[in-house]
């Protein structure tokens, strides 16, 4: 399992690398953008963005979800945070403006998940349609299997804790194993009602406000007992409110039924959790 990540990881990062050098070359290397848009852009839409930016950042999540796995953990998952989101930096910026550098804003937007294929079709052709094809695979199913490791571990350490339920339903194994059934289902319950945009979006809404509930226990409970800087989690915690009014502002002009839903969702899982927890929580404070 490790080497095959190793490997994947790699096919990944060096496939996108090429698409974004093959972009910025078909630019002549110019890191300017290709044409200026006649649309206005507002400041809301540019802060709603970073909503979807940081969930491309989410992977560090999954090293610490890891962390029991490492050698000296408490040493290298720091140091592996870091150099996952330094090369996360590098190659965003190096598609950013390979991309923004090669195709107007229009073009980007008519290319969808294609745009970076499209960028780089003049010094790749046609092969690089299909090597898009390639790399969307790879970098969808070592996504796709890292993620869903990493949250059934989260899963079944939660279930050990008796923070979540739990039920076999008949399966043999380790929870774990189950936890894995379980994220597989409901993440491909989610593939077939939603597209991979509004997926995104309630991604951005759940992980924004998860982010914050984290930043405010860590200030009110732990601050002091992991000697965490008390201005640090305030400025996170502000700056993930002003991303969540403004990603939930454009959200409802351009898709209000995903706000609904992601709110119901919201709702359902604190309304359950609260009533889990009163049953064993309170009897055990008395």
């Amino acid at each position: 399992m490790g080497l095959f990540s190793i490997v994947m990881a790699t096919l990944k990062i060096a496939g996108i690398a090429l698409f974004g050098i093959a972009a910025l070359w078909t630019s002549g290397f110019q890191f300017a953008a290709a044409s200026e848009s006649a649309q206005t852009y507002t400041a809301t839409g540019f802060i709603a963005s970073t909503a979807l930016a940081i969930l491309a950042f989410k992977g560090f999540t999954t090293i610490t979800n890891s962390g029991g796995e490492l050698t000296d953990p408490h040493r290298n998952v720091g140091r592996a945070i870091m150099i996952s989101i330094a090369l996360c930096v590098v190659i965003y910026l190096l598609v950013a403006f390979g991309v923004g550098s090669s195709l107007t804003i229009d073009q980007i937007v008519a290319a969808r998940d294609y745009s970076l294929a499209a960028a780089a079709e003049p010094a790749l052709g046609k092969t690089g349609f299909y090597l898009t094809i390639i790399l969307a695979a790879i970098a969808t199913a070592s996504g796709v299997l890292a993620s869903v490791f990493a949250v059934s571990r989260m899963l079944a350490m939660l279930t050990d804790m008796k923070m979540i339920p739990h039920s076999h339903f008949g399966m043999s194994g380790p929870i774990q194993r189950h936890t894995l059934v379980y994220t597989v289902v409901m993440a491909s319950t989610l593939a077939v009602f939603f597209d991979l945009g509004q997926i995104a979006s309630l991604g951005a809404f759940f992980y924004l406000i998860m982010d914050m509930m984290v930043h405010w226990g860590v200030f009110r409970y732990r601050r002091k007992e992991i000697g965490a800087s008390a201005v640090l989690l305030l400025m996170a915690l502000s700056f993930d409110a002003v991303v969540l009014v403004a990603f939930t502002a454009m959200k409802l002009e351009s898709d209000p039924a995903i706000v609904v839903y992601a709110l119901i969702g919201i709702v359902a899982v604190f309304g359950f959790e609260r009533w889990y927890l009163s049953r064993w929580v309170a009897p055990e404070a008395d």
